[in-house]
């Protein structure tokens, strides 16, 4: 009778140890999902203004010239 009852104790402390290690891993896998995500949007969001900035650069310099060549014409017709 002592023999089996610690057998079934032990079988319940696998089942318990089981439940709770994959319980873990899953927690931490969610956890990992949902921190690549944010990272992501961080990463997408840098890359959106980078692509902004590029598109203002180009502008400017775009303004520049004209401004530059507005400048020639009044000081040719002075």
């Amino acid at each position: 009778m002592v023999l089996d009852s610690t057998i079934i104790v032990g079988v319940l402390s696998l089942i318990g140890t089981l439940i709770g290690s994959l319980s873990g891993i899953f927690a931490a896998n969610k956890l990992t999902t949902y921190r690549i995500g944010q990272l992501e949007e961080k990463v997408n969001k840098h890359n959106n203004l980078i692509e902004r900035m590029v598109a203002v650069e180009a502008s400017a310099k775009s303004a520049h010239k004209r401004l530059d060549e507005l400048s020639e014409e009044v000081k040719e017709h002075e």
